[in-house]
């Protein structure tokens, strides 16, 4: 099975410091969903592991962030994208659980719930703690520069061998290329 997990707000959605807080508000950076679409006729199954802290803030409840992860559905379905599956942290740092990234709880959920090592996965974010997260659970960090992700590169940190795109669109096709290519090219 190939697998590749995205995070969400300023990966596939523009972020915003105030937090998505209802479907009105999500909205997704030009060609995300497109590539999505482009990672699933590759046959990738595209899963989301998002924090979502505005549940424990009581920014919006567990209904509307349902209602957001349905318009996201809704409008990758009409660019032929499919998500299998959406996993989230809904706590605060304060909360200190063990799913909120950086640390790897949801990356552990996720290895047991499609029974696949995640060592060579790709998990692509816009912040230091979505690729510490990936990486300690052994998947290839990839950042992209849309949302967080120019001030997360300007900061440094990153993992070690962490690859930089412009956004998801740009960095689907470079994956794609490397991994379409035969093995004695």
């Amino acid at each position: 099975m190939k697998l590749i997990i995205l995070d969400r707000d300023g990966v596939i959605n523009h972020d915003s410091p105030e937090f998505i807080k209802s479907p009105a508000e999500w909205m997704p950076i030009p060609g995300s969903l497109e590539a999505i679409a482009r990672l699933n006729q590759a046959g990738y199954r595209v899963v989301i592991a998002s924090n979502q802290s505005g549940i424990a803030r009581e920014l919006f409840d567990i209904a509307t962030l349902n209602a957001i992860h349905q318009k996201m559905h809704a409008s990758a379905q009409l660019v032929g994208a499919d998500i299998d599956a959406i996993f989230f942290c809904p706590h605060a740092a304060i909360d200190n659980c063990d799913c909120r990234k950086p640390k790897n709880g949801m990356f552990e959920e996720i290895s047991k719930r499609f029974k696949l090592s995640l060592k060579g996965v790709p998990t692509v974010g816009d912040s230091l703690r979505d690729l510490q997260a990936g990486f300690i659970s052994g998947c290839v960090p990839y950042l992209v520069l849309t949302g967080k992700g120019e001030k997360t590169l300007e900061t440094g940190g990153l993992p070690p061998g962490t690859q930089v795109f412009p956004d998801l669109a740009a960095m689907v096709d470079a994956f794609l290329k490397t991994t379409s290519a035969p093995a004695n090219a």
